[in-house]
C-alpha cells in the first residue's frame, strides 16, 4: 500500500510553500489540515487524519540562517515522527541532529563528501537515515562533490541505505508530474525509493502500481487534491 508522506517547508518557525526551490518567493502555507501556518497544528490534524510520519524541511537551516526552528520541529516529532532536511554537511551535523527527529536526511545537494556520507553510515543505524538524491534539470545536484548521477548509483550500491528520497527539485510545488524517466533509471532501487516533485492526484494510483511504496506530497495534499489515505 502506498504511504503519502506530507511534506512542510519551515521558515521563522512557519509552515511555508513555494515552488521549484525558489526560496526567496515562499509565503506562509495554507492547508486544510489547520486554520494556520503553525506546524505542531498541522502535525496535530495530520496524524488524527492518518499519516504515519511526516517530512520538514528547515530552510533556515538549510541556508544557514540560525537554527531557531529546531525546537519547533523537536514538538512537532514528539507527534508525528519526523524526516528532517536542515542540510546535513559532515557527521558532526548529523549527529547534533538526532535528538530533534525520528529520521534524518543526508542530502547530495548539502553533503561535504561521499567519505562523510561513509562515516555517518558506518556509526549510525540505517533507520535512522535517509540518502536524499536531488536532481535538478534532470542532472545530480550538489554544492561540494564533483559526481553525477551515475556516480551517486555507484555510492548507494555500496552504502546500501533501507531508504532513498529521489527528488526532482524543479517540480517541487509545480503539481507538473512526477518525473518518470528519472523514475525509470532508479528501477534497481525501487524498493527503497522515496518520490517526490510535483506529483497529482491522478498519478498516485500509477505510482502503486508501479510498486512504489512512499511518496513525498506537499501542495496537492495542503490543497485536498490528494488525499492522504488514497486507497
Amino acid at each position: 500500500m502506498l504511504e503519502i508522506i506530507p511534506v512542510i517547508d519551515l521558515m521563522n518557525s512557519v509552515a511555508v510553500s513555494g515552488k521549484s526551490g525558489n526560496r526567496e518567493t515562499y509565503t506562509p502555507l495554507q492547508t486544510i489540515y489547520a486554520s494556520s501556518s503553525d506546524p505542531l497544528e498541522i502535525a496535530t490534524s495530520l496524524k488524527r487524519n492518518g499519516a504515519k510520519e511526516m517530512y520538514i524541511a528547515d530552510l533556515d537551516l538549510i541556508e544557514r540562517n540560525g537554527n531557531h526552528n529546531i525546537y519547533k520541529v523537536k514538538e512537532v516529532n514528539s507527534v508525528l515522527p519526523v524526516i528532517l532536511d536542515v542540510g546535513v554537511d559532515n557527521l558532526k551535523t548529523f549527529e547534533f541532529l538526532l535528538e530533534f527527529a525520528y529520521k534524518i536526511i543526508v542530502a547530495t545537494e548539502t553533503l561535504d563528501s561521499i567519505e562523510e556520507l561513509e562515516k555517518i553510515f558506518e556509526k549510525y543505524p540505517k533507520e535512522r537515515i535517509i540518502v536524499s538524491v536531488d536532481v535538478k534539470n534532470n542532472e545530480l545536484y550538489t554544492k561540494n562533490m564533483d559526481l553525477d548521477l551515475e556516480g551517486f548509483k555507484e555510492v548507494l550500491r555500496k552504502i546500501d541505505p533501507n531508504e532513498i528520497i529521489l527528488l526532482d527539485i524543479s517540480s517541487v510545488g509545480t503539481e507538473g508530474g512526477f518525473n518518470k524517466p528519472l523514475l525509470d533509471s532508479f528501477e534497481e532501487f525501487k524498493d527503497k525509493i522515496i518520490l517526490g516533485g510535483g506529483i497529482t492526484a491522478p498519478e498516485i494510483e500509477e505510482l502503486s502500481n508501479m510498486g512504489i511504496n512512499k511518496v513525498l506530497v506537499g501542495t496537492a495534499l495542503h490543497k485536498g487534491e490528494i488525499e492522504l489515505n488514497p486507497f
